[in-house]
């Protein structure tokens, strides 16, 4: 029961810290987007991101690094997108920052993963 209550608590707190933009959704241009991103994180795990399909600001994403896998369609807003637990932020034209949230298998413990992407296509 404490595991449940913890798990609340994380998510009570992450939510809390959320600001959420007043923006509208616009049209994205593909060109910037439309891309395979790859990087790597601090403990020298890659990672790719591959954006297809975008129309407007819609899009199609493969996350892959390590053994993990993710596909997903996604909204893109203020530069960004999330897909899963992972947060895609466009910083500059080919640049992105990446922020990936990790949950320790062996403490249950999760804390953020934070790296930079670039266009590798």
């Amino acid at each position: 029961m404490a595991d449940l209550w913890n798990i609340i608590a994380a998510n009570y707190k992450t939510v809390g810290l959320t600001v959420p933009s007043k923006t509208p959704y616009v049209a994205v241009d593909p060109k910037i987007y439309e891309v395979t991103w790859t990087g790597k994180y601090a403990d020298n795990k890659t990672f790719k991101i591959t954006v297809s399909n975008v129309t407007g600001f819609r899009a199609k994403v493969q996350y892959q690094s390590g053994g993990t896998n993710k596909f997903q369609e996604v909204l893109i807003k203020d530069n960004s997108f999330r897909i899963g637990d992972t947060k895609f932020t466009l910083t500059a034209l080919g640049k992105a920052q990446i922020k990936n949230v990790v949950t320790d298998p062996s403490s249950g413990q999760t804390y953020l993963d934070q790296a930079y992407a670039s266009r590798s296509s």
